[in-house]
């Protein structure tokens, strides 16, 4: 009697909670006053409605005051052991009860929210803050496993979720908020620097590395369905997650410009319900590809002088032989990409090999035809480079698909549209294609699939073309756009790697392709000259800082040299058109007739004189058999290439010299994770997933406080 009860009441039972009743509840998660993790306050906790409406000020005062108060309480260590309890009793059954599924969701996405903020606010680097050392003798901990730490036993109840439980009407809320979870966890990346050193330290995705084979196997199984199959959240479903008067929920879309948000969602997406249906079949698709990114392209650094564990979850990744080279443990989810199998033909099953573990098995084609519908998002080309760089048998399967327009017409619109794309996405679709085109059967077919119409190219119309053909011209035209604007050597060698991949090989290149590699040798040509003449320039001789003077002529040395190799490359590509497949190119033959005078200038050269000797000894035959021609009236383009036609048939190949085919491969850079993963995390904030930047420092971003409130700050 008269005493203050030790959790805060909702109510009537049965009835809705008060909005007083939920203040107090969440005054209660926030305050000084720990409970128990055996209280009854955290059941009713997690299922209220969470259809609260507070002003930012008061967000920022509840993170603030839970971070300073979570030393004392533990309580956020307490709602995550909530969280893995309610997904065991979420997977221990088929048939779940509404209430089971808004607990779990509640504690999901109130886990997110002041796991970010923390994060973001976090002093040290061992995340100190998060506080979760938990004391295991407190009653209603008897049962927690001895051996694992909370990061590890977390991570095994989501991953172990989100692997074995399809995705239907009911569970799919529960999955969108665990793949939001799961970029909050792995988000401590984000604070540490674009070098992986062995003093970073990421708790929760370590802990997902060292998770038994057959949950790393679901997980990267069930990610690349939802990527695949793009399962539909229903948009007026009845679901507990929303209030039961009709209001939304905790899935509300909030607007930045609104005076009100729900709870504190501001700190984690923009919470789905579109008001368009693409919206909403496609955010658990995009959102499981950026899980699955982050966790294939993350590297653990260690010291060259540590032991390893003997239980073989981590081994050494020992791919450099760098003496100083840092050290990875393997990512064991990057080896299930890897080693994923098609589901409609395992070759090792055929050839009675045993699979070593579990093995990811999916339908390859629908693998393939998912990534042509949806190459226009970056992080779908990064999918795919993962594929086919890593994963032989798929690699494989592209290859010898007799569709390759499903893949490659999208990967050549978008560089067709190079101005409207970054840098980065230009990298990964020519690393895509350069893969592809090391291989002698691709080049082939590519040239055997006609195109009736290539609509979005509007220079000209294209009917009829090939589809080597226009790669050819794209390739170029990436070429041209490098040279005018990024000037990146970089990628003007991946650009000419290909072409000189696809030359042996290729079959009645078009008219127009023709012309394009021909005036891609005269437009290199005249940069080479004008750089030849400002290298001998006497100008540079007047500078009166002779050291000025002395730099710019190495700089244009180097760049001289550059264009050098670029020219011979084209050269090299023509030559290895005329020698292995003149009879089948005749238009090839009319560019080079037709424009044949922009050679004349390095018939002499030392660096191109041996190539230039096969275009001249071509140039030789054709031109004395159009001098023999006995022709009433002019010359037109049609009676030109009649003529070579029939020529083409008498051509025996006499006086051309024989070179070695050149062939390039695609190798990683040998610290390809510097790179990869702040694209990966650059591609998560491009999606929408805010971050503080000032905490950010795997990459350089511009931070704008007049677009934020004060303590929220957006990149």
């Amino acid at each position: 009697m008269g005493a203050a009860p030790s959790t805060p009441r909702l109510g009537a039972a049965g009835a809705p909670p008060s909005p007083s009743a939920a203040e107090q509840m969440f005054a209660a998660l926030v305050g000084e006053k720990a409970y128990p993790i055996s209280s009854e306050f955290w059941k009713q906790l997690l299922e209220l409605p969470l259809t609260l409406q507070w002003p930012r000020d008061r967000v920022l005062q509840a993170c603030h005051a839970f971070a300073e108060n979570n030393y004392q309480t533990k309580h956020l260590a307490k709602i995550l052991i909530h969280l893995v309890w309610c997904l065991q009793e979420c997977t221990s059954t088929t048939s779940v009860s509404s209430v089971v599924y808004r607990r779990a969701i509640n504690a999901a996405y109130m886990s997110s929210i002041f796991l970010k903020f923390i994060i973001e606010n976090a002093k040290t680097d061992s995340w100190q803050e998060l506080c979760l050392d938990i004391d295991r003798s407190e009653k209603g901990l008897e049962n927690f496993p001895a051996e694992n730490t909370l990061e590890y036993f977390l991570m095994r109840g989501v991953l172990d979720y989100i692997g074995s439980v399809d995705v239907s009407p009911e569970s799919c809320y529960l999955h969108h908020e665990l793949l939001n979870l799961m970029l909050v966890l792995m988000s401590t990346q984000l604070c540490s620097g674009p070098s992986p050193e062995p003093k970073d330290v990421h708790p929760f995705i370590d802990a997902a590395m060292l998770q038994d084979s057959s949950i790393v196997a679901s997980v990267v199984q069930k990610l690349l369905l939802n990527f695949v199959t793009r399962p539909k959240i229903p948009l007026n479903a009845s679901h507990p997650v929303f209030s039961d008067d009709g209001r939304p929920g905790v899935l509300q879309r909030v607007g930045s410009a609104a005076a009100n948000i729900v709870l504190l969602p501001y700190y984690t997406f923009n919470y789905l319900v579109s008001s368009t249906p693409e919206g909403a079949t496609s955010q658990l698709a995009d959102n499981s590809l950026l899980v699955l990114l982050i966790m294939i392209h993350y590297r653990k650094c260690i010291s060259t002088n540590e032991s390893i564990p003997t239980n073989n979850v981590y081994t050494m990744d020992s791919n450099t032989n760098e003496k100083d080279a840092p050290v990875f443990h393997d990512n064991p989810y990057c080896k299930a990409l890897n080693s994923a199998k098609d589901i409609q033909y395992d070759r090792a099953d055929v050839e009675g090999n045993a699979q070593d573990g579990p093995v990811v098995r999916l339908s390859f084609a629908l693998l393939f035809d998912a990534l042509g519908r949806c190459l226009n998002d970056e992080s779908s080309v990064l999918l795919l480079y993962s594929l086919v760089h890593g994963n032989c048998d798929f690699q494989e399967y592209v290859l010898v698909r007799t569709d390759l327009d499903t893949l490659l017409m999208p990967i050549l619109e978008m560089l067709y549209n190079a101005s409207r794309k970054t840098s980065n996405q230009i990298y990964m679709l020519l690393i895509i294609l350069l893969i592809l085109s090391q291989d002698s059967t691709f080049n082939a077919s590519v040239h055997k699939l006609v195109l009736p119409a290539v609509p979005w190219y509007h220079e000209r119309l294209m009917h009829q073309t090939s589809l080597g053909s226009l790669m050819v011209v794209i390739l170029i035209r990436t070429i041209k756009y490098n040279l005018s604007k990024l000037r990146d050597v970089y990628l003007h060698t991946n650009c000419l790697a290909i072409l000189a991949n696809m030359a042996p090989h290729v079959h009645r290149l078009s008219a127009y392709a023709s012309q394009r590699l021909v005036s891609l040798f005269d437009m290199l040509s005249r940069k080479y000259a004008k750089l030849a003449e400002l290298k001998n320039d006497k100008s540079l001789k007047v500078i009166s800082d002779q050291m000025e003077a002395d730099n710019i002529a190495d700089d244009m040395s180097t760049e001289l040299h550059i264009y050098t190799d670029f020219l011979r490359i084209v050269l090299e590509i023509i030559n290895a058109i005329l020698t292995y497949a003149l009879p089948r190119n005749p238009e090839v033959v009319y560019a080079v007739l037709h424009r044949q005078e922009v050679f004349e200038p390095f018939k002499n050269h030392p660096r191109f004189n041996e190539l230039l000797e096969n275009i001249y000894t071509v140039l030789d035959f054709f031109n004395s058999r159009m001098d023999m021609q006995q022709l009433d009236g002019e010359w037109s383009v049609d009676k030109v290439l009649e003529v070579i036609n029939k020529t083409c048939r008498s051509w025996r190949g006499e006086g051309m010299k024989m070179f070695t085919q050149l062939r390039f491969t695609y190798e990683q850079e040998s610290h390809p994770e510097e790179f990869f993963i702040p694209y990966a995390w650059r591609l998560v904030l491009s999606r929408g997933f805010s971050f503080n930047p000032g905490a950010i420092n795997l990459f350089p971003v511009e931070i704008h406080l007049e677009d934020a409130p004060a303590g929220e700050q957006k990149v």
